[in-house]
């Protein structure tokens, strides 16, 4: 028979820092996504409401479902955080997208992963997989097979790397010895919260996305609200200063893993440098990356508004600089003119 030991051995030796083994229940912590949603904080992702129900209980997505192999990547890299970047002109890009696109590596990994267990295992089980794309509250789940605390900042927190983590759920029919729930450790740590620059932590442990840079730079599919455009500053996409300030992760190691060491062009590139490139060159830079979620209108957008940010005559000067509407239609399209017409507008 399987044992949970043995799934973890291989779990790290395929590439993941941390695995370890939730029981399926009703966890208390499940019930607060209704909550959440009934007030509104999930803003425009409806897919939240529309799934609601089984990411209330796993056993709603596998019926057979006994255990949740939860599975860690840590992506930490060598290089500075946003925070520690002075250079107003630089773009603000998430450190997770820096990389290789984690839902391809982390789901080839759990994949090879699944295999090995039925190579391994002497019965036959049920599974269903996932890597942020399937309708499980994943932090709970990796609260209670030990991976790590969810933070006052909502991010899962392992005591020895921090917060920086990618996380994936293998959900079986097998009956896996459980791990013991991690237990906070933010104590009376309010940086994150303070940190935050629109206040989207609104108390600890809890979160209005609506407020959230990133949400506003790669939820939001339309027009970003004119009234939080200067909330997000140099971010192009996504946000990592509540996770830059947390003290765990002051105290992280460095990953060496190749997959999440940034691509070149995606290593601190200036707000001008990604404005000037072509649509072909954007779609080059990002593709691979968790960037092509939006795409090259929605990174463009995002750009226009951060060059908004620094000013009329800096924006001024880098939309004169435009390629041509051959080369990048992106900016002809209504989208990222209505963000251009704002960012012009908006005084040094």
């Amino acid at each position: 028979m399987l044992r949970a030991d043995q799934v973890k051995r291989r779990a790290r030796e395929l590439g993941f820092e941390l695995c370890g083994i939730a029981p399926v229940d009703e966890f208390p912590e499940l019930t607060a996504l209704a909550s959440w949603l009934n007030r509104g904080f999930a803003g425009r992702m409806t897919y939240l409401n529309r799934t609601a129900r089984k990411r209330a209980d796993v056993r709603h997505v596998l019926p057979s479902a006994r255990s949740v192999i939860v599975v860690a990547s840590f992506y930490n890299t060598g290089h500075p955080y946003s925070t520690e970047i002075a250079d107003p002109e630089t773009a603000l890009i998430a450190r997770y997208a820096w990389g290789r696109d984690y839902h391809t590596v982390m789901g080839g990994r759990i994949d090879a992963l699944v295999a090995w267990m039925r190579e391994a295992g002497a019965t036959a089980f049920d599974v269903r997989t996932c890597v942020d794309d399937g309708p499980v509250q994943e932090r709970v789940y990796a609260q209670h097979a030990g991976i790590g605390w969810i933070g006052k900042h909502t991010c899962v927190i392992n005591p020895e790397l921090g917060s920086w983590l990618l996380l994936g759920e293998i959900i079986t029919s097998l009956e896996l010895e459980p791990d013991a729930l991690a237990l906070d450790q933010c104590g009376t740590c309010t940086l994150c919260i303070e940190a935050c620059p629109t206040g989207a932590i609104v108390e600890p442990y809890l979160l209005d996305a609506r407020r959230c840079l990133s949400y506003l730079t790669i939820e939001v599919k339309g027009a970003i609200p004119p009234n939080q455009r200067s909330d997000i500053g140099s971010h192009v996409y996504g946000c990592d200063i509540c996770q830059d300030v947390c003290p765990y992760n002051a105290t992280a190691p460095s990953s060496a893993q190749q997959e999440w060491q940034p691509k070149p062009d995606l290593n601190r590139p200036s707000l001008a440098q990604l404005w000037q490139r072509t649509d072909d060159d954007l779609a080059r830079v990002i593709e691979g990356t968790p960037l092509v979620r939006r795409g090259v209108v929605g990174l463009r957008r995002n750009v226009a508004v951060a060059l908004g940010n620094r000013g009329s005559d800096r924006a001024a000067s880098a939309f004169r600089d435009s390629p041509s509407v051959e080369a990048a239609p992106s900016i002809a399209g209504p989208l990222v003119a209505d963000h251009i017409e704002w960012a012009s507008r908006q005084q040094p």
